[in-house]
């Protein structure tokens, strides 16, 4: 009974994190994200504050 609920786990637990990371890549290279991602990477190399207009 322990090793099925063992292998059960392992099983689950890898392909949620599997469909997780997917999602996550998807989110980080998704176009429309783009040009948010760009500004971040900005972020520490301006001297201007983040909520300065």
């Amino acid at each position: 009974m322990y090793e099925m609920l063992s292998s059960f786990a392992q099983t689950g637990g890898m392909i949620y994190f599997v469909l997780l990371f997917a999602g996550v890549l998807a989110y980080a290279l998704w176009p429309r994200n783009q040009e948010k991602f760009d500004a971040a990477a900005r972020m520490p190399l301006s001297d201007k504050e983040p909520n300065d207009d």
